[in-house]
């Protein structure tokens, strides 16, 4: 059965860092895309980063540029979203998600996914 579980969220202050983890199972990770979005109360789903099966495609979020960085280790069956110089309005329930399509490419709108994590909370906060 196709899974992911997210994981890495917190309570951290303003310019701190965190770095979440998408663990999956029941696909092998090296073929798909992975991509990571988050949903603030209030707020429409948006999409934060991705990176594409073969690793030569990533893509981030303008406000978050610079400061996010999106990684994968297959062997480990884990994409990662390490995220720096944290601000408040970084706060949100971040998901991962696949579209289970070996693509080639990424995108970050919600409707290039079919599976998602259940999501992890973070928040930023002093």
């Amino acid at each position: 059965q196709l899974q992911l579980v997210e994981s890495g969220g917190g309570l951290v202050q303003p310019g701190g860092s965190l770095r979440l983890s998408c663990a999956v199972s029941g696909f092998t990770l090296e073929y798909y895309a992975i991509g990571w979005f988050r949903q603030a109360p209030g707020k429409e789903r948006e999409g934060v980063s991705c990176i594409s099966s073969s690793d030569s495609h990533t893509t981030y979020l303008d406000s978050v540029k610079g400061r996010f960085t999106i990684s994968r280790d297959n062997a480990k069956k884990t994409v990662y979203l390490q995220m720096n110089s944290l601000k408040p309005e970084d706060t949100a329930v971040y998901y991962c998600a696949t579209d289970w399509k070996p693509r080639g490419f990424c995108a970050t709108y919600a409707k290039f996914y079919d599976y998602w994590g259940q999501g992890t909370q973070v928040t930023v906060s002093s």
